[in-house]
């Protein structure tokens, strides 16, 4: 049961019920996690426009799925696990592709490159060095990718945090235990 209560669609007003209805035409649905967000209008929409924002950058949708899916493992998330698999699955990602990324890895090089990168700002609490730098630049990534991968990183732990402490209910398949996920 979540710490917060979650916003019912059909009980809401005013901004909430805007806001929620952009959702519901984009998505079909409601998720949990937004209606727990809902709480504070403020919240739900700085979430929207963030993630409306990152999704008109140069990152494909696919490859923010899967550093979402990297951060969201190394964050032990199962909401943001099960939400990221569920919308991999619907992008394309294989079994095997969200099964590389929440292990922190990827066949495509580019793409593991970026995850690598993602996945060091995460342990390193954004501390990242000279090497790390150099590492994602050789990999062929510019500054514009590099801020997007940034941005993605901070909104991917604001919603694993977010979801960790709140624990709202799960309304998108579970996602396997790493080990069982193949």
């Amino acid at each position: 049961m979540s710490h917060l209560k979650a916003i019912s669609p059909e009980s809401s007003t005013g901004k909430v019920k805007d806001l929620f209805g952009a959702v519901q035409d984009k998505l079909g649905m409601v998720p949990n996690m937004m209606r727990v967000m809902a709480n504070s209008p403020s919240v739900l929409e700085g979430y929207l426009q963030f993630s409306g924002a990152l999704s008109h950058g140069k990152l494909s949708a696919r490859t923010r799925e899967q550093l979402a899916l990297a951060v969201a493992e190394a964050n032990g998330c199962e909401y943001c696990l099960a939400a990221h698999s569920t919308i991999g699955k619907k992008l394309g990602l294989s079994a095997d592709q969200i099964h590389e990324s929440r292990a922190g890895e990827s066949n495509d090089p580019k793409t593991n490159a970026l995850i690598k990168f993602a996945l060091r700002v995460v342990e390193r609490l954004g501390h990242i060095d000279e090497d790390d730098m150099s590492a994602i630049r050789a990999a062929g990534f510019d500054d514009a990718t590099i801020a997007e991968v940034l941005a993605g990183v901070a909104l991917d732990v604001f919603t694993n945090y977010f979801n960790i402490v709140t624990e709202p209910e799960v309304d998108f398949p579970k996602a396997p235990a790493l080990s069982a996920a193949r």
